[in-house]
């Protein structure tokens, strides 16, 4: 027997301490290449990120500004705003199902229903309760007693319906005074006999030094923080 050992050894025969190690290191890197190949759609979904993007959408229509600024400073900035609204439920959900389940206390299931709560507790806070209605009747599901024990298949389709109405009234809200500077140039510029001269031309860099003067990126974001708190 004591021959026996050193040959299986040598043979390449795991123990099955050393087999389950190996186990649960594949299932990491699954769950971990799974995770990453969905991230965007997460990203988008459960996260405040489409309303950001919507609202900074409408104010560069709005400023007249096509092209400034460019896409990539806007994708830029709500991304970080939307890590900035979502460092706290991420820490909740790394603490209760990302930690557990590193020490082998929980298994990868246990851990996807633990870290779906403060997920779900957080969309539910922001979604219509209509919306969770239509996709609940939708579902042909039981009426729930608390919001809490809809699925995930129901909350999250209704909460970014519901973020793409909040992000549409915010940028309708934006676009008003905008628009208001825009009718009172062009029927300035009629009045006076400036027909050749079109009137975003001076529309523009006039609802530019208004949009500076109240210091407008400090209002918005700080508008768009606040409604997500």
């Amino acid at each position: 027997m004591q021959g026996l050992m050193p040959a299986l050894g040598r043979k390449g025969l795991r123990l099955p301490g050393a087999m389950d190690s190996a186990t649960s290191l594949s299932w990491q890197i699954v769950i971990l290449l799974t995770m990453l190949s969905v991230l965007p759609a997460l990203l988008v979904s459960v996260t405040p990120f489409a309303r950001l993007l919507i609202v900074f959408h409408f104010l560069r229509q709005a400023l007249g500004t096509n092209t400034a600024p460019s896409n990539q400073t806007l994708i830029g900035l709500a991304l970080f705003l939307t890590y900035f609204v979502m460092q706290p439920v991420l820490a909740s959900v790394h603490k209760a199902a990302i930690v557990p389940y590193e020490r082998g206390q929980i298994s990868a299931s246990v851990a996807m229903d633990r870290g779906s709560v403060p997920l779900r507790n957080f969309m539910l806070h922001f979604t219509r309760e209509k919306d969770l209605a239509m996709f609940d009747q939708m579902a042909n599901l039981p009426r729930p007693k608390t919001p809490q024990d809809l699925p995930m298949r129901v909350v999250i389709p209704a909460y970014i319906v519901s973020e793409l109405e909040t992000g549409f009234q915010i940028g309708v809200v934006l676009y008003l005074p905008f628009l208001v500077i825009d009718m009172v140039v062009a029927a300035v510029t009629t009045s006076v006999g400036m027909m050749q001269l079109p009137p975003v031309v001076i529309s523009t860099p006039l609802k530019i030094l208004v949009f500076v003067a109240v210091d407008g990126w400090h209002l918005v974001v700080a508008s768009l923080l606040t409604s997500l708190h």
